[in-house]
């Protein structure tokens, strides 16, 4: 399905907008990112599209990093990574570089959403293509409102007061010696969230569980527990089979890279996975994540 804006004119805001899947990702053509950076009625819309489509793609966008870090800035503060750190000249654009020199990781292929071990976790990201394999590195977005929307009703009104525990200890930590991962847990002690969270400008209940949630901090209940024997197979069967809905294709959409695309998205209402089947060729990205708020 495409779709082009209404007509205001004025050629720039005509760029033209086509939808990848039935519930999640819109791909932009006729966009200048480095002219929306510095435009506030293109953002707008740009804006406006994020929220309709959770996720938006273009391709060619030979920009600047001075110019990726100025459109993410319109969204809002950016932050750094504690473990990937930023461009030396670009405080806030984190560069994801893997070749042959790379050491081994798994983070990137689950299904997450970025960073919600921070009390308060990212709005938004825009990710740009430096360099990709010839075949293969795709990334997977998943609409996780939909996700939530389509749950079973009891499973709705089992997890509607329940909260989960978010770690960076656990995940990337993980690979640090003991003290290391210690020094990060004080810099950046787990974080708790709702289950489900409300996104602050739509309304929309959003399936809030992904890979760096640990567990639920309040399943033990008099209505879930008979025993103690109870608490660990029934919360941890739980949180398997919510954090497993990322997984569901009805729910996702899948993205080739090309040098110079570009994806914006919404963190606060979805997830996605880079899948890293290029080894050995090279693939580099860099991201500026966006400050949010808390999820509530």
């Amino acid at each position: 399905m495409t779709a082009l804006l209404p007509q205001t004119g004025d050629t720039r805001t005509d760029f033209r907008v086509e939808r990848l899947t039935a519930t999640i990702g819109a791909e932009l053509s006729g966009v200048d990112l480095g002219e929306v950076a510095r435009d506030g009625e293109l953002f707008a819309r740009l804006r406006a599209l994020l929220l309709e489509h959770k996720v938006l793609f273009f391709r060619d966008q030979d920009i600047s990093c001075a110019e990726h870090v100025a459109l993410a800035e319109r969204f809002g503060t950016l932050e750094d990574h504690p473990v990937l750190g930023s461009h030396p000249d670009h405080p806030g654009l984190v560069r994801i570089y893997k070749d042959l020199d790379s050491g081994p990781e798994h983070y990137e292929n689950a299904y997450h959403c970025d960073a919600t071990w921070r009390e308060n976790p990212p709005m938004g990201c825009v990710l740009r293509c430096v360099e990709t394999p010839p075949v293969g590195g795709d990334t997977i977005w998943v609409n996780m409102a939909e996700a939530y929307r389509r749950l079973p009703v009891p499973v709705k009104e089992k997890i509607g007061r329940l909260r989960a525990r978010h770690s960076i200890e656990s995940s990337f930590g993980a690979a640090l010696s003991t003290e290391e991962r210690h020094a990060l847990h004080a810099r950046f002690p787990d974080a708790e969230h709702p289950v489900v969270r409300t996104h602050p400008e739509t309304g929309e209940k959003i399936l809030f569980v992904n890979s760096f949630t640990t567990h639920l901090v309040n399943y033990h209940t008099p209505e879930n527990v008979r025993f103690g024997s109870d608490y660990a197979p029934g919360s941890g069967d739980l949180l398997r089979y919510l954090t497993s809905q990322a997984a569901i294709p009805e729910y996702q959409v899948r993205w080739r890279w090309t040098r110079n695309s570009v994806a914006i998205w919404d963190n606060r209402s979805t997830q996605h996975y880079a899948v890293q089947d290029y080894w050995p060729a090279v693939r580099k990205m860099e991201r500026a994540g966006i400050v949010g708020d808390r999820p509530f």
